[in-house]
């Protein structure tokens, strides 16, 4: 049976696609846009189920989405063929590359975490933007970080641009929603040794055994960290600020830690 087709951005199916955009369409749905082939294609690498692609054949120029529509072909995603007027009304942004896809939200719980040894991990609390979100993930990634847990408020895990800003590999990664109570209670339960960035720290971060079970702790530059992060058997850590501002990018202050940390880890 050939692809459907669909040529009018009227099409209901077109508009349930686009509400996707928003973040109460998401919850609604229980789904998200992927948009671009690197992204979902690593989307699919990682068991992401693909309840629609939306193809654009004109669009489709490079090695990479020709990759990822092989990938598809080998899923039980409906292929959908769509003109390049309706592409751009689907597509996140400026993205023209031809191929996106209509995911199930992945559901993912601290329990089901398998850990290796010695494990390296990140908390990220209360950061909204997407771009931040997404860079913090890239560098989780190239750094070897085993689990990254979201808590706070305000954070849209699966915003699309912050599975483009991550590269896709928001859905490599061991990534898990929790509320503070319960994740701290978790890091305890399982002895992490728990790191939480603050300006007003006292001990700078390469003074600090990154080494063994670790948790690196990060806020958003507006509001910082919670009280619930100022306990006795977590230790405040800063980078040193020699200019005039008083704290760096939070995306910028996780890659350091987090290299850090793989320093330390690579050097034993």
């Amino acid at each position: 049976m050939p692809p459907l087709f669909i040529s009018s951005v009227q099409n209901p199916r077109v508009k349930e696609v686009v509400r996707l955009r928003d973040r109460k369409g998401r919850d609604e749905q229980g789904r998200t846009v992927i948009d671009g082939p690197r992204e979902l294609y690593l989307a699919m690498q990682a068991g992401v189920t693909v309840v629609e692609a939306y193809v654009c054949p004109e669009l489709c120029r490079d090695a990479e989405t020709e990759v990822t529509r092989r990938r598809l072909d080998e899923t039980s995603a409906e292929i959908i063929h769509v003109t390049p007027t309706v592409f751009a009304k689907l597509a996140y942004g400026d993205r023209s590359e031809g191929v996106l896809g209509v995911v199930e939200t992945p559901q993912r719980t601290l329990e089901s975490w398998q850990l290796p040894p010695q494990p390296l991990i990140a908390v990220i609390e209360g950061v909204e933007k997407p771009g931040n979100i997404g860079a913090m993930f890239r560098s989780a990634d190239a750094a070897g970080v085993q689990g990254v847990i979201v808590t706070g408020k305000g954070t849209d895990l699966f915003n699309p641009n912050t599975i483009r800003a991550s590269l896709g590999t928001i859905f490599s990664l061991r990534v898990v929603e929790s509320p503070v109570s319960v994740a701290l209670a978790w890091l305890r339960e399982h002895g992490f040794r728990m790191y939480a960035a603050r300006v007003d720290a006292q001990k700078l971060y390469y003074e600090t055994d990154l080494t063994g079970p670790t948790a690196i702790v990060l806020g958003s530059e507006a509001e910082g960290l919670s009280s619930d992060w100022h306990a006795p058997d977590i230790v405040p850590i800063k980078l040193p600020m020699l200019g005039l501002a008083d704290s760096l990018n939070v995306s910028a202050t996780a890659a350091v830690l987090f290299y850090e940390a793989r320093r330390q880890r690579s050097s034993r």
